[in-house]
């Protein structure tokens, strides 16, 4: 895409976006070239963000799904406008909001495959070696399952966010959002072997090359904190190794913890508060996943699942 010049507004919106709501650099560059995009086709219109009304915005809707572009692509950037625009509104550089009643984009709300039980087990079994790396991805694998932490939480622990004794961890969320979550034996035990002798010293660089690796609590191979993508691709290993079908990410992981905590009864208020959900609707598309596993089994199961309508025993 053509490199755009925001407007100071725009750049003021994305200063406010980071120190007020604390968003990250991620969601700021996405944000970044939503607006790019949108602020250019204002201007092969005829438009500027003090002139757009709302056919306009509707007409950009549409020309972006008429051109090919995915309903999640169209949605998030809609999102995006519609924030900025409110903004705009708020700090009075404008007096209306063109966005206030455009429709939304529909996405199809896909539920998460999760792992079963047996595929985890098997995943993690996959690991098998007695080296500092293989220390280091068992203790990656079984605190992703463990906790349901996103990748960019774990990749971004620090030592003192961890309480070995108490089996807990200090997890950074979305806009910088705290939570203490709890972990169980077989992350503690793995955990263990890696801040062993036999693990994470053993990757200790002579000279720490980055400010915080020092503290990382997952290091790679040059003693760097672990990058998300390297964290990927220590996943996608292991599935692959143990033969599981079909894509498989850090995040399926997250899926398949919150998942199990709720075939096993947890509670979807408790699941919400450790997965670090603002909204209890996000957490409740867990519970369709559940019901349709529970009525998988029960097809596959019951000796009277498949009896036809109407028969009778003899």
């Amino acid at each position: 895409m053509t490199k755009v010049e925001l407007p100071i507004e725009a750049e003021e919106f994305l200063a406010w976006m980071l120190a007020e709501k604390g968003r990250s650099a991620n969601t700021l560059a996405a944000y970044r070239r939503d607006l790019a995009g949108y602020v250019l086709w204002l201007g092969e219109q005829g438009f500027s963000i003090d002139s757009v009304d709302r056919p306009a915005v509707d007409r950009f809707v549409n020309e972006r799904r008429a051109g090919g572009a995915a309903n999640s692509s169209v949605a998030r950037q809609l999102a995006a406008i519609r924030m900025f625009h409110r903004y705009l509104a708020v700090e009075g550089h404008r007096g209306d909001d063109p966005t206030a009643d455009v429709e939304g984009v529909k996405v199809p709300s896909g539920i998460p495959k999760p792992l079963t039980e047996l595929q985890v087990t098997s995943l993690l079994d996959a690991v098998t070696g007695n080296d500092p790396i293989h220390h280091r991805d068992r203790a990656l694998l079984e605190l992703l399952y463990a906790t349901g932490a996103r990748i960019s939480e774990a990749c971004g622990l620090s030592i003192g966010d961890l309480d070995l004794d108490a089996r807990l961890v200090r997890l950074y969320g979305k806009g910088a959002k705290e939570r203490i979550v709890p972990f169980g034996t077989a992350a503690a035990g793995a955990l263990d072997n890696w801040f062993s002798p036999r693990g994470r010293v053993r990757l200790v660089p002579a000279k720490w090359q980055r400010r915080g690796d020092a503290e990382a609590v997952f290091l790679n191979l040059r003693g760097g904190r672990l990058t998300r993508q390297a964290a990927w691709l220590v996943v996608k290993k292991y599935g692959e190794r143990a033969g599981i079908k079909g894509d498989i990410s850090p995040h399926v992981l997250r899926h398949s913890c919150a998942t199990h905590l709720l075939d096993h009864g947890a509670d979807l208020r408790v699941v919400q508060e450790m997965l670090g959900h603002a909204s209890i609707s996000t957490t409740q598309v867990y519970t369709r996943v559940s019901q349709e596993r529970l009525f998988d089994v029960y097809r596959s199961a019951h000796p009277r699942a498949s009896v036809p309508s109407g028969s009778e025993a003899s």
